[in-house]
C-alpha cells in the first residue's frame, strides 16, 4: 500500500475508535468485574478488521503488515479494549501460513468473526522463545493420526473471549501446532485479570485427547509459522505502542497550554516544555523505526532477520511508549494520578502491551544476538567489480553497495589514517580528500548534476557505516556538507559555477563564519559589520568584526559568514549571508585548543576585508532567512549517526579486545546503545530524504542533533568505564595494532551537544515550533 493509502485507513481507523466510544467501553472494561473485551467483535468483523491480515481467498482483506499497523495504532490512540492484536493479528498472521483444510477453515471462521482464536505458545516467563517447547504431545492409541496434549501455557490472549486455543507442541522431535476448541475434556483454564481490565488466561494441559484434523502443522513448516507469527505480531504491537504513546503526548500538550498556575500556561515554563520535548523525540524516533522495519518486513526475508528487526522495533516502541505515560503523569500533575483521568486508561494499556510478548530488555537482548548472526552470514563475500564513478544507486542492492565501499575502503584508504582520535587537519587528509575527488565519490549526497553521487537515503546511511566501521577520519568538510548544499539550493548559477567544482576538487577548503563572542545561542545578536560601497574595482562590503568557534580555520581559504547589513533594522532583519576569501588582506586567524587539547576551533578577526558585492548570498538584509536553512544542513550533518558509528565501533573494539560481551551487564548497555544508534538512523533517513527532494528541512530535524549527540555522548561515557585505568591516560594508544584513544568520544561527544545550537536551544525550539509551548 502507498503512502496516502496507509494514511487512509490510519484516519478510518481513528474515526471509527472516536464514534465507538472506544475510550469509553476501555473504562467500563476496567471498571467492570467480569466484562466482555469481544462485546463488541461482531462491529470489528463488520468492518472486515477480524480478517485484515487474512488473504481475500479466505474472506480476508489482505492488508498486510503495514496496513494492518494503520489499524493497530489507531486502537492504540484510543485504547481500543478489542482483542485486535491477540486475534486478527497473530491468530491471522500463524494461521494464514498453514496450507491444511482445518487452517483454512480456521481462518475463514476468522476473517468473518464467528471465531476467536487465542495462540498458546509460551512457558515460561519473560522467554521469547518459540521453541524448544515443554508441552508435548504423542500419537493417541487406537486413533490414526489422533495425539494426546500434556503441558501448560501462560499469559494466553485473550482469555475468557477466546473461541479456542492455536497450541505449539513439541512432537517426535519436531514442533506441532494444534488447535485446541473451548470445552474440550482435559483443559484447565485459570482466568488471569490484567490491569488495563482485559484478561489472560494460563492452561494447563491434561492428557487432552484430540482428533487427527486437530493438528495444523508440523515439523519444520510448524516452527517457522510460529516464529514469523510471532515475530509480526511483535511488530503490531509497536505500532499500538506507538498509538498509545502519540495519544498520552497530544492529551499532555494540551493540558500544557490550557492549565494555568503562576498566573500562565504551565506550558510555558522551559522545565516543562523540555520534558514534553523528549517525549516528543522519543516517539518520533519510535515512527521512524516502526517505518523502516514495516519497509522491510517482507516475506523472503529470512526469519531470523524478521525477528531481529521485530525485536529493534518492539524495544523502541515500548520504551518510547513507558517514557511517554511516566513523563505523561508527572506533567499533568495530581489529576494524572487518579482514575478519572483518561490518561490512566492509555498509561494502563501501556503497562500490559510493554509485559506481553517481551520487554524492552528481553527484546534489546534478541537483537543482539540475532542482528550479530545477521550481519556475520550476509556479507555476501569479496567485492570483484568495477568502482564506478556514477551508477544507478537506487537500484544496486544494498549489500552490494556495502561490498563496493567496502573493497574500496581496504584498497584506497590510508592504514596510518584509521581511527584518529583528533579532527583530522587538511595536511592529514588531503591526499584522501582528492582520491574521492577523483573518484567522484567526495560528495555522496549532492544531486549528481553537480557533481555528486546523488545517493538515496538508505544507501547514504550505509556508506555513513562503511566508513565508520573502517575508522575513516572526517575531513575539513564544510564545504561539503554546509555551503554546497546551500548554493545548491540558494545560490545563484553564477555562484553555483564558481563555487562548487572547487569545492568538490579540494581547492577551496571552507569554515563557518557564525558565532561572535557575544552572539552564541543568540546568534541573531551578532555585531560583525559589512558596509556597502563601491570604488574602481566594483561593488563591495567592507567587513569589521570577529568571528569565534570557528572550526578549522586555520586549514580552510574560504569563510562563509554572517554580518550585519543594517543596523538599524531588527535583530534577525539587518543580517546578511557573505562568501570570503581567507586570503584576503585585514584578517587575522587565532587557533583556540580545546578540552582535549586539539587547536580545532579558531577566532577569526576581520579588519578592514574587503568583499566583492557577487559575494552575497540571497537578498541584502535576508540572511537570517539563508542562515536558518543553512542550519537545518547543519543540524542534519550534526544529526547523522556518523559520529555514534564511529564511538560504537571504538567501544566494540575494546569489548573484543578485553572480552567485555561476556559480562551480561555490559553485553546489556552495548545493546541498548547499538539500538539508539539504528534508529538514528532511522530518523535521519527520513530527513535526509526531504534533503534529496528540494524540500525545506522543518524545525523537527532539531531532534536528531539532540538524540544524535546525546547518544554519542552515552557511548562515550559507556567507553570510558570499558577503559577502566585507561580511561585516564592521555593521548593515543595501540588496540590491535591501531591507533586507539578512550577519551576521545567522551571529550568530543562534549562539545557536540555545545557546538551548532546547544541541546538547550534545540529543546526550545522543539517546544515552540514544533509543539506550539
Amino acid at each position: 500500500m502507498d503512502n496516502e493509502s496507509l494514511s487512509a485507513v490510519h484516519e478510518a481507523a481513528l474515526d471509527y475508535f472516536t464514534r465507538s466510544r472506544a475510550l469509553q467501553r476501555r473504562r467500563a472494561l476496567a471498571e467492570a468485574k467480569d466484562g466482555d473485551e469481544a462485546q463488541d467483535w461482531p462491529a470489528i468483523a463488520g468492518l472486515g478488521w477480524a480478517g485484515m491480515l487474512a488473504p481475500e481467498s479466505a474472506g480476508g482483506l489482505g492488508l498486510g503488515l503495514a496496513g494492518a499497523a494503520q489499524i493497530l495504532r489507531a486502537a492504540g490512540a484510543h485504547a481500543a479494549p478489542e482483542p485486535l492484536l491477540a486475534v486478527a493479528g497473530l491468530g491471522a498472521l500463524l494461521l494464514a501460513q498453514l496450507d491444511t483444510p482445518a487452517a483454512r477453515r480456521l481462518l475463514a471462521d476468522l476473517a468473518v468473526g464467528r471465531s476467536l482464536p487465542a495462540l498458546a505458545w509460551q512457558e515460561s516467563a519473560g522467554d521469547l522463545s518459540a521453541v524448544p517447547l515443554a508441552c508435548g504431545c504423542e500419537p493417541r492409541a487406537g486413533h490414526a493420526g489422533g495425539v494426546l496434549l500434556q503441558g501448560e501455557k501462560l499469559m494466553v490472549l485473550p482469555g475468557a473471549a477466546a473461541s479456542g486455543w492455536l497450541v505449539s507442541a513439541r512432537g517426535s522431535g519436531d514442533a506441532v501446532l494444534l488447535w485446541v476448541p473451548r470445552g474440550t475434556a482435559g483443559v484447565v483454564e485459570t482466568p488471569v485479570p490484567l490491569v488495563d481490565g482485559s484478561q489472560a488466561a494460563s492452561l494447563r494441559f491434561e492428557q487432552v485427547a484430540l482428533p487427527p484434523g486437530a493438528v495444523l502443522a508440523e515439523g519444520p513448516a510448524a516452527e517457522e509459522a510460529l516464529r514469523r507469527a510471532l515475530a509480526a505480531g511483535q511488530i503490531l504491537q509497536a505500532a499500538e505502542l506507538l498509538g498509545a504513546g502519540q495519544a498520552m503526548l497530544e492529551r499532555t500538550l494540551a493540558y500544557l497550554r490550557t492549565r494555568t498556575q503562576f498566573g500562565q500556561p504551565i506550558g510555558r515554563f522551559q522545565a516543562l516544555q523540555h520534558r514534553a520535548v523528549d517525549m516528543y523525540i522519543h516517539l518520533q524516533l519510535a515512527e521512524a523505526a516502526l517505518g523502516e522495519v514495516l519497509a522491510l518486513a517482507h516475506p523472503a526475508l529470512s526469519v531470523e532477520r524478521l525477528e531481529a528487526e521485530a525485536s529493534r522495533v518492539n524495544a523502541r516502541c515500548t520504551a518510547a511508549a513507558l517514557q511517554a505515560s511516566r513523563s505523561a503523569v508527572q506533567l499533568h500533575g495530581a489529576i494524572g494520578y487518579t482514575q478519572e483521568c483518561d490518561l490512566s486508561l492509555h498509561y494502563k494499556r501501556a503497562l500490559v502491551l510493554s509485559a506481553w510478548l517481551g520487554n524492552v530488555t528481553a527484546h534489546q537482548r534478541r537483537h543482539a544476538v540475532l542482528a550479530g548472526s545477521v550481519q556475520a552470514h550476509g556479507d555476501g563475500g569479496a567485492w570483484n567489480g568495477e568502482f564506478p564513478r556514477r551508477a544507478d544507486w537506487d537500484a544496486m542492492p544494498e549489500a552490494d553497495f556495502r561490498r563496493m565501499v567496502r573493497a574500496f575502503l581496504q584498497q584506497r584508504y590510508p592504514q596510518h589514517l584509521r581511527y584518529l582520535s583528533h579532527r583530522a587537519r587538511w595536511h592529514e587528509i588531503r591526499d584522501w580528500y582528492l582520491t574521492l575527488s577523483a573518484q567522484g565519490w567526495i560528495a555522496p549526497a549532492w544531486p549528481q548534476a553537480h557533481g555528486g553521487m546523488g545517493l538515496p537515503a538508505d544507501k547514504l546511511i550505509a556508506w555513513i557505516e562503511e566508513l565508520e566501521q573502517h575508522g575513516v577520519a572526517r575531513a575539513p568538510d564544510q564545504g561539503i556538507v554546509m555551503i554546497g548544499p546551500l548554493l545548491i539550493q540558494h545560490g545563484t548559477p553564477e555562484q553555483q559555477r564558481r563555487f562548487l567544482p572547487r569545492i568538490l576538487s579540494g581547492e577551496h577548503v571552507w569554515c563557518q563564519g557564525y558565532s561572535e563572542p557575544g552572539a552564541g545561542s543568540d546568534l541573531a545578536g551578532l555585531r560583525t559589520e559589512a558596509v556597502a560601497g563601491r570604488d574602481a574595482e566594483g561593488e563591495h562590503f567592507i567587513v569589521n568584526g570577529q568571528k569565534i568557534w570557528t572550526t578549522l580555520a586555520q586549514d580552510a581559504n574560504h569563510i562563509f559568514m554572517l554580518v550585519r547589513t543594517d543596523r538599524a533594522a531588527r535583530k534577525q532583519e539587518g543580517i546578511s549571508f557573505l562568501l570570503c576569501d581567507l586570503r584576503t588582506p585585514g584578517i587575522t586567524v587565532r587557533p583556540i585548543r580545546t578540552l582535549s587539547g586539539e587547536p580545532e576551533f579558531c577566532e577569526v578577526f576581520f579588519d578592514g576585508v574587503r568583499v566583492p558585492a557577487e559575494n552575497l548570498v540571497g537578498t541584502l538584509h535576508g540572511g537570517w532567512a539563508i542562515a536558518k536553512a543553512l542550519l537545518g544542513f547543519e543540524r542534519i550533518f550534526l544529526g547523522s549517526p556518523k559520529q555514534s558509528q564511529y564511538a560504537l565501533g571504538q567501544l566494540a573494539r575494546l569489548a573484543e579486545a578485553r572480552r567485555l560481551f561476556a559480562d551480561p551487564v555490559f553485553a546489556q548497555r552495548f545493546a541498548a546503545l547499538r539500538l539508539d544508534v539504528a534508529d538514528l538512523g532511522a530518523a535521519y533517513t527520513h530527513f535526509a530524504d526531504m534533503v534529496r527532494a528540494g524540500r525545506p528541512l522543518p524545525p523537527s530535524v532539531s531532534l536528531l542533533k539532540v538524540w544524535a549527540s546525546e547518544t554519542f555522548h552515552r557511548i562515550g561515557a559507556l567507553l570510558v568505564e570499558a577503559g577502566e585505568e585507561q580511561g585516564a591516560v592521555a593521548g593515543d594508544q595501540l588496540l590491535d595494532g591501531q591507533s586507539f584513544n578512550v577519551l576521545s568520544p567522551l571529550i568530543g561527544s562534549t562539545a557536540a551537544m555545545i557546538y551548532g545550537g546547544t541541546n538547550e536551544i534545540q529543546r526550545n525550539i522543539l517546544a515552540r515550533q514544533v509543539l506550539d509551548l
